[in-house]
Formats: structure tokens, C-alpha cells, sequence
């Protein structure tokens, strides 16, 4: 059964965020991250050899945490959007935003120019991955019980 403490499971979503590969050790609560060399080919993996060889030493210790799909995380700027005040011009924004092309990169645009809304964004979709990671967690713990 893995139990991470509150300043673990803060971590791991920033580290995923970040693009990391995240396992966790299913009895100590040990974190391994590293980049995912899939996703980035020829990245220099140097920093991370320690934890790549401890992993692989012990591969089946190990639970991943695995990063969101594209489609999750379109839901949470989503349900970050439908969260507004439907008088709130941001809103309106946001929404056009997600119904253009490329909108990941229209929808961080329009935060990345919104003032105090940006943190706001920031701590709702820090809350989602929270809540991914709990969730995924919890997953792994029903399924060995």
C-alpha cells in the first residue's frame, strides 16, 4: 500500500507537469522522477542516471503515476473556464480560446494575459493534478487490497 505524505503528492504533479516521469516505491513511498526519454529523444539523461539504474534494478517495486492524457487536460481548462462568472469577459475569452486551433497554446495566451486570473488558474489546475495523483494513488491501493 503506498502512502505519500501532503508535501509528496504537492510534489509529484509540479514534477509531472514539468514533463517528468514519476514512480513511486510501493512500500517506502520513495519518489523516482526523470524525463520521459520517449517524449524527449536525445535529452541528456546524465543528472538522472541514479534513479534510471535504481529503477531499473527494482522495476517491479514500483508504481507509476502516469502524466495526463491531452484529453484530461482539456477538461481541466474546461472546467476552469465554466468555473467563471458567465458575466466575466475572461470567460468569453477562454472559451473562444478552446474552440480554436491549437487550444493549449490560445488558452495559456489568454491566462498568461489576464492579470490576477492567472493564479487563480494556476491554484485550480495545482488543485486537478492534486486530485489526479490522490486519485491515481488510491487506484493502485484498491487494486492490491
Amino acid at each position: 500500500m503506498i502512502q505519500l505524505t501532503q508535501q509528496q503528492i504537492k510534489e509529484i504533479p509540479e514534477e509531472l507537469d514539468s514533463g517528468l516521469r514519476c514512480f513511486i516505491h510501493k512500500e517506502n513511498g520513495e519518489i523516482l522522477t526523470f524525463p520521459d526519454t520517449f517524449k524527449n529523444i536525445g535529452i541528456d539523461t546524465e543528472p538522472w542516471e541514479e534513479e534510471m539504474e535504481k529503477l531499473d534494478d527494482n522495476f517491479l517495486d514500483y508504481y507509476e503515476i502516469d502524466q495526463m492524457e491531452s484529453y484530461d487536460s482539456f477538461q481541466i481548462m474546461e472546467g476552469f473556464t465554466e468555473s467563471l462568472s458567465d458575466s466575466n469577459n475572461l470567460k468569453n475569452k477562454l472559451i473562444a480560446a478552446l474552440n480554436r486551433k491549437k487550444p493549449f497554446r490560445e488558452f495559456k495566451f489568454v491566462i498568461e494575459n489576464s492579470g490576477e486570473y492567472r493564479k487563480m488558474w494556476f491554484d485550480y489546475k495545482n488543485q486537478k493534478l492534486i486530485e489526479w495523483v490522490n486519485d491515481s494513488i488510491e487506484r493502485f491501493n484498491n487494486s492490491e487490497a
